[in-house]
């Protein structure tokens, strides 16, 4: 499965990058804000799941599923949020987002969210 990691932290990247390969989740696509976000997954339809941070410059995360959603697309979506900001999730989970993960996390809860999220990969 084809995974859309989308942090403007480039070591944020790298942690969930690192948590999906011990998954064996290996074929990983990043972007950096929510604009790639949006252009990432309509260049590349075989995309199965997106971790998509809310806080980043030039979009959004919540502008981000907001517009793949209003696309069509259906992909599973998990939210990257702070503690301050665990609120905000039902505002997400309404725009069509699948899971929420807090920062900070562990690999183990990067892995248990995307198992829940996506049971196929169990």
């Amino acid at each position: 499965m084809k995974v859309l990691i989308v942090d403007d932290s480039g070591v944020m990247r790298k942690i969930i990058t690192n948590a999906l390969s011990q998954m064996g989740l290996t074929d990983v696509v990043q972007a950096e804000d929510g604009a790639q976000a949006v252009q990432a997954v309509q260049d590349n339809q075989d995309i199965g799941l997106i971790l998509l941070d809310w806080n980043m410059p030039n979009k959004s995360g919540l502008e981000a599923l907001q517009e793949i959603r209003g696309n069509g697309n259906k992909v599973p979506v998990i939210m990257v949020t702070t503690e301050a900001e665990k609120q905000r999730v039902v505002e997400a989970v309404k725009a069509g987002a699948n899971n929420y993960i807090v920062k900070p996390f562990t690999p183990d809860v990067v892995q248990k969210k995307i198992k829940d999220t996506c049971p196929e990969l169990g």
